[in-house]
């Protein structure tokens, strides 16, 4: 993928955040031409300036939800490929301030959805949702593409109604069969479970909370539903997904327009507590404190069905639940403790799962 990537012209909505900065740093290793869409980073520190990033792209601080400004950039930057982050991410975020959750992550999208059509310029666009977009049976059966969509909290309803609205903007504009007569794009839309990795501060998030406690000595780990099983796994396997369907995308590859799960095996589909307790293990430090709190719902289980990008992609997770950890707090020792040049180091962790 390095050598597809090289000189193309690449859009990244929502490139200050956690992932959006990894798939940044990716692509400029690759030597892809990049355009960054986004607000200013919402946290202190973030990844976006840690691997100085600012300054290496043509990066613009933009709303999304104004659709001209995001018209305009299109048809001035013209990109080739386009990935949308852009979103707030926060699932307990989204019950403080529920308008902005739903304007961003359902007006921002189609923006963006509409911007595309508009210019005509994107021939490859993934539209990153969340595995929190099914309708939650609170059950063990991993969620497939085709299972219900639907969202208990404001985040989840508005990340759903983003994923329909992508899907609608596909049959609607983007329609595979019309692709080569009456349009030039193809969409896919792409479903992650939880991601951690180095470089991400964000709140009510666990492995921040889990650096924080460790590193800068805010409390104890605070968990909140520690029976919660969730789908975790490194950023880069995602990144990796989202980067094979892009390619396969721009070659005019009609079959891979649609959804698709990115998550790891089951053997990831842990407990909150449980990774705690690897990472206090990992670290060799650390203080858990238990504390329930049911104020604000979160869904109890979150499985992925990750068949479809194993059998159509060749996609498959390349990191077992121990790795994911590892990577993530050697990223953390690393930049806390002043070992590595964090770009540097950023870049040996990136060339090592890629290789």
């Amino acid at each position: 993928m390095n050598n597809f990537f090289k000189d193309k012209k690449v859009l990244i909505t929502g490139h200050t955040g956690f992932k959006g900065s990894w798939l940044t740093q990716v692509l400029l290793n690759w030597g892809a031409e990049i355009t960054g869409v986004a607000l200013v980073p919402s946290t202190q520190p973030n990844l976006f300036t840690i691997l100085k990033l600012e300054k290496r792209i043509r990066n613009n601080y933009l709303d999304i939800r104004d659709f001209q400004k995001v018209k305009d950039l299109l048809m001035k930057e013209k990109p080739e490929i386009l990935f949308h982050f852009a979103a707030q991410p926060i699932v307990r975020d989204s019950y403080d301030d529920p308008l902005k959750t739903y304007t961003t992550n359902t007006l921002g999208t189609a923006n963006v959805l509409q911007a595309i059509k508009e210019t005509g310029c994107v021939k490859s666009a993934v539209i990153i949702t969340t595995d929190k977009v099914y309708e939650n049976k609170e059950s063990h059966h991993p969620y497939r593409e085709n299972d219900p969509l639907g969202g208990y909290d404001p985040y989840s309803a508005s990340k759903a109604a983003a994923d329909i609205i992508a899907q609608s903007y596909i049959r609607s504009f983007f329609h595979p069969d019309d692709f080569g007569t009456k349009h030039s794009t193809l969409v896919a839309v792409a479903r992650a479970g939880n991601v951690i990795g180095g470089g991400d501060w964000s709140p009510y998030r666990l492995v921040p909370d889990i650096v924080r406690s460790i590193y800068e000595k805010k409390e104890r780990i605070i968990i909140r539903n520690p029976q919660a099983i969730r789908p975790w796994e490194h950023v880069l396997e995602p990144l990796s997904g989202y980067l094979m369907l892009a390619e396969k995308l721009y070659n005019g590859e009609k079959s891979i327009s649609g959804a698709w799960n990115f998550g790891p095996d089951e053997e990831s589909f842990v407990s909150v507590e449980k990774l705690v307790d690897e990472a206090v293990r990992i670290l060799g430090k650390g203080e858990i404190q238990i504390s329930p709190d049911d104020s604000k719902h979160e869904a109890g289980i979150l499985k992925l069905d990750t068949s479809k990008a194993k059998n159509l992609l060749s996609w498959k997770p390349r990191l077992s639940f121990n790795e994911n950890l590892s990577l993530t707090f050697e990223w953390y020792r690393n930049y806390y403790e002043k070992i590595e040049d964090p770009i540097e180091f950023t870049n040996t962790q990136i060339d090592s799962f890629f290789k």
